[in-house]
């Protein structure tokens, strides 16, 4: 019975999360974007909805809380933390609790006292779950949080003058939902989770949690956590649990000073990476509630995001054809097809850094967490979603993406200034023999030549797509100067049908520089390598094929690995990287040891009817 209990309220908290997700952000958008033509009494009414809001969140994340402790799957993540920062902030949270009331809250931890070692949120949890308590059971007096060290530990005292707890209280003050009866409090009755959540995450850290009080008179709750040593923590430092931190509880629109410092470090931070990319990024957003839409789009505004909502995986699936895409940001929890496998679809077509997905989720849980990163997300963001780092994620993520593109411009560039010394040794000696012998043969020759270097030092075009026949000009006039070069040795086939499709820039003519260089002419009589375009319905296939000494299987499935510090191969890796940037899909490749290898991809049709 209490393992259904305790299910259902963890289930039910996570449903409550959506819904408070899209109060808090659209509040806070509400906020951000109208500050100024608010009242001063607007203004804090609002706040007011934004610091209720995150304490009811604080709420919620205690019911799944004590689902993940009595199932043991709750891990901390450990590190130095300071704590008068966390206490200030906690405080600025519950300012409102107590305007009603003639209480006095006082933080006396001194801004040097030594940090401790700590799980930072869960630290955060259990220092609000004391304070909110002290505040709820005090109507008038001073609640007061103090810090002392004792050997190797912090001792942090929560003091309150508030209506204290007898002996029976006390001996069922940490079991989960209690109640007090209603002769028992001041004001409502139920002790709830907090508390008991609290001294078991305080045990899980190796602390300890007492507490003394007398009806009446108020209460004291006495915290013991392990000291950072300064001294131990430059050992260790290689270790990620000893990381220094002075992080503060977000401020909640209490802090407006701090927020607009924080904002303005990742506008700058916004700005010089911004300068990868001119146009916004193009973000498809993925969420079955349009409610759920309507408040990340008052987060991502038009001014910086290129944002495309649609209510289902079904619905993102097919939007992925329709351009090219920066980030996916998906929900978990969605109708027939779920933000997990939505991403392993998206998987199937799209690495990590060609496609990032983002996935929002409000279960926290590291089971849940691991199934999406197991599926192929990049990130994710618990619900609810807090602006500054939705927005800090999804700069990363974009970053990151626009890297690559522009490694993958400079790359192409510098394949296409490539001439080999060989090719162009080679093709200015066959000028000079035909010179003495055919003059008109000379005259076509050069003709060729330079049609060739004019179209391969078109710089504008690599990023671009061009007419396939532009790219089949520039085919044709390198393997005129071939065929000039190879003579009976080199034989070409042409299997082309008119097709209105474009390709990237520089796409086929490596795919015919690789068949005659590493395939035809490994062979001493050379070879036939034969370049095809075929149509049909929705696609067109554009293939070169050679009858050279073709590969086996290792080397097919390493022809495509990137390589460090190694130019092997850029050719091939580059137009598939770009042609999965354009179309999804990349090069396609059949090979057999002695027999002749198949490169082809698929492009679809742009004007033809179905």
């Amino acid at each position: 019975m209490n393992e259904h209990r305790d299910q259902f309220l963890a289930n039910m908290s996570e449903e409550f999360k959506n819904p408070l997700h899209g109060i808090l952000n659209m509040s806070h958008s509400v906020l951000k974007r109208e500050r100024h033509m608010l009242q001063e009494r607007s203004i804090e009414e609002l706040e007011t909805v934004l610091s209720i809001g995150h304490r009811l969140t604080l709420r919620l994340n205690d019911l799944i809380d004590m689902m993940s402790l009595q199932e043991g799957s709750l891990r901390l993540q450990k590190k130095a933390v300071s704590i008068q920062p966390i206490v200030t902030g906690v405080l600025d949270m519950l300012q409102y609790s107590t305007e009603v009331k003639r209480i006095k809250m006082v933080n006396q931890i001194a801004k040097d006292f030594p940090p401790v070692i700590a799980d930072e949120s869960r630290l955060v949890q259990i220092v609000y779950n004391l304070l909110h308590n002290a505040v709820k059971y005090t109507d008038e007096g001073i609640i007061s949080v103090r810090a002392f060290k004792e050997n190797e530990n912090a001792l942090i005292v929560i003091s309150d003058t508030g209506i204290g707890m007898d002996e029976d209280i006390l001996k069922r003050l940490f079991r989960p939902y209690e109640q007090a009866n209603a002769n028992e409090t001041m004001i409502e009755g139920g002790f709830g989770l907090g508390l008991s959540i609290s001294k078991q995450l305080v045990e899980l850290h190796g602390g300890t949690l007492e507490v003394s009080s007398a009806v009446g008179e108020g209460s004291t709750f006495t915290l013991s956590l392990k000291l950072a040593e300064l001294k131990n923590e430059q050992d260790k430092s290689g270790d990620p649990a000893f990381e220094q931190s002075s992080s503060v509880v977000p401020p909640l629109e209490k802090k407006p000073l701090y927020m607009k410092e924080v904002e303005a470090q990742l506008a700058t931070t916004q700005t010089s990476l911004s300068e990868l990319s001119h146009a916004r990024p193009r973000i498809l957003m993925v969420d079955d509630d349009p409610a759920h839409l309507q408040v990340l789009e008052g987060i991502l505004s038009p001014e910086d995001y290129d944002v495309t909502m649609v209510t289902s995986g079904k619905e993102a699936l097919a939007m992925l054809d329709a351009q090219e895409w920066d980030l996916v940001i998906s929900d978990t929890m969605m109708p027939q097809l779920s933000g997990y496998e939505l991403t392993r679809l998206i998987r199937k077509r799209f690495t990590l850094i060609e496609l990032p997905v983002l996935l929002l989720t409000s279960r926290s849980q590291s089971k849940d967490i691991q199934t999406g990163f197991l599926a192929g997300a990049n990130d994710y963001v618990t619900k609810p979603v807090k602006a500054l780092e939705l927005r800090a994620r999804i700069e990363a993520l974009t970053t990151i993406k626009q890297m690559v593109q522009e490694q993958l411009r400079l790359e192409a560039a510098w394949l296409q200034a490539q001439i080999q010394p060989h090719f162009l040794f080679n093709a200015l000696n066959a000028v000079a023999a035909l010179s003495e012998t055919a003059l008109d043969k000379m005259h076509d020759l050069l003709q060729e030549f330079s049609d060739f270097l004019r179209a391969k030092f078109q710089f504008q075009n690599m990023d671009e797509l061009v007419p396939i026949e532009e790219e089949l000009s520039l085919v044709r006039s390198y393997l005129y100067i071939e065929k000039v070069r190879f003579e009976e040795r080199l034989e070409i086939d042409w299997q082309v049908e008119d097709s209105d499709i474009k390709v990237p820039f520089l796409s086929i003519q490596p795919l015919v520089e690789n068949a005659i260089r590493h395939g035809i002419m490994k062979r001493p009589h050379g070879g036939k390598v034969l370049i095809q375009v075929s149509n049909n319905k929705t696609h067109a296939v554009v293939s070169v094929e050679d009858d050279g000494v073709g590969m086996d299987d290792v080397q097919q499935q390493r022809i495509l690995e990137r390589k460090a510090a190694s130019r092997s191969g850029v050719g091939l890796i580059n137009t598939d990287q770009r042609l999965k940037r354009h179309f999804g899909t990349g090069l396609q490749i059949e090979s057999e040891k002695g027999k002749g290898t198949k490169i082809s991809f698929h492009v679809k049709h742009r004007n033809r009817s179905k």
